[in-house]
């Protein structure tokens, strides 16, 4: 309540902005892709700089081990990614993949290199069943599944009720039958 009572003092409006757009006045690109127009530009900035700089991910799990990527170390190895899902994965601008990950450093490059290929992203909790995950593929007709060694049993129970589903996607330090390895194709 007391957010939305105050809301003008926390986000406060610049008119001239508004404004603008409301005219149409303000350039929008025809096309947009985050990773390209966004990530790309950090990671040359931070290039130019040659010096330390902030991390664009940092991550750390319950243990306390952690990671740190620059824009640079991001925009590669989601561009490595985004070379997996259009090649071993076979995926195209416009074909969907249910990504069923905690939240994993690759779970962020994933969603970047969706954004960099035009794939579209179907983000799934991990407590989802069985039957949540086939009614999932089937409702949104994905190619592919990418998930863990947890969660790839409950996959291959209904995957033969999954017409769409071409490719499953394990990220996972172990290999498993019938499942492409995240790891070993990165």
């Amino acid at each position: 309540r007391f957010f939305h009572q105050y809301h003008n003092t926390f986000a406060p409006l610049n008119f001239s902005d508004y404004e603008a757009i409301s005219r149409c006045q303000r350039e929008v690109p025809e096309y947009f892709n985050f990773a390209s127009d966004v990530l790309d530009k950090w990671s040359q900035i931070e290039k130019e700089r040659k010096g330390p700089s902030n991390p664009a991910l940092w991550w750390i799990n319950g243990k306390g081990d952690e990671m740190k990527w620059s824009f640079e170390e991001l925009g590669f190895l989601s561009q490595k990614v985004a070379n997996v899902l259009s090649g071993p994965c076979g995926l195209q601008r416009g074909d969907r993949v249910l990504v069923i990950l905690p939240r994993i450093p690759e779970w962020w490059l994933l969603n970047v290199a969706c954004m960099r290929t035009g794939v579209i992203i179907i983000p799934g909790t991990t407590q989802l069943t069985a039957q949540d995950i086939c009614y999932r593929l089937l409702a949104s007709k994905a190619k592919c599944i990418i998930t863990t060694d947890v969660l790839a049993p409950a996959v291959d129970s209904v995957a033969s009720k999954c017409q769409f589903l071409k490719t499953k996607l394990i990220v996972s330090e172990s290999s498993r039958a019938e499942w492409l390895n995240f790891s070993s194709l990165l």
